[in-house]
Parts: structure tokens; sequence; C-alpha cells
């Protein structure tokens, strides 16, 4: 009976951690998001650093998506991660090719 109550008791703390740094990377996405659009709201930045730090921003989101929300810190997702990081992976090198193309 103690074996259930602790396994019971060390889920029940495992899902309130989870939720926990759930909220707390739901609420930095969405101060990203609020400092993104301020600082093309307010055009403080020279244009030319407003794009280079949205795309900063928007990569940072991306890994909290898919280190948080899509589970890519838990075990047995070893494949999937492989899958996620490789299409990331290969979308940059597209863009890098048809950057280099259209610049050449």
């Amino acid at each position: 009976m103690t074996d259930n109550t602790n396994a019971n008791s060390f889920e029940k703390q495992k899902s309130k951690n989870e939720m926990k740094l759930n909220v707390i990377s739901f609420a930095l996405m969405i101060l990203f998001t609020s400092v993104a659009f301020l600082i093309v709201a307010t055009g403080e930045i020279q244009s030319m650093f407003i794009i280079p730090v949205l795309v900063i921003m928007a990569l940072v989101q991306v890994a909290f998506q898919f280190y948080y929300f899509m589970h890519m810190k838990d075990k047995g997702h070893g494949m999937p991660s492989a899958l996620m990081y490789g299409g990331v992976w290969c979308a940059l090198l597209v863009l890098a090719g048809l950057g280099v193309i259209s610049w050449w």
C-alpha cells in the first residue's frame, strides 16, 4: 500500500513540476511576443537591426515550443526529435542555398 501511495505522490509532484514549467515557458513566449510587437510598433531600433532581433526571438520561441510543449525533453522521443531537428536543419540549408543563389 505504501509503494502505491509513494508512486502516486511522485506522479503528482512530477505533474505539478511539468505544469509549472509549461506555465513559465508560456509566460516567456507571451513576453517575447510582446517585446517583438513593441520593437516594431515603437520603431526605436533602426530598421536594419529589427529583422535579426525578431529572427533570434522567433528561434528562441521555436526552441521553447519544441522543448516544452512538444515534449522533446522527455525520454522516448529520440526518433521524433531527430526528425524534427533534421527538418529544421534541412530548412536552414534550403534557405541558405536560396540566399546564395539569389545574391550570386
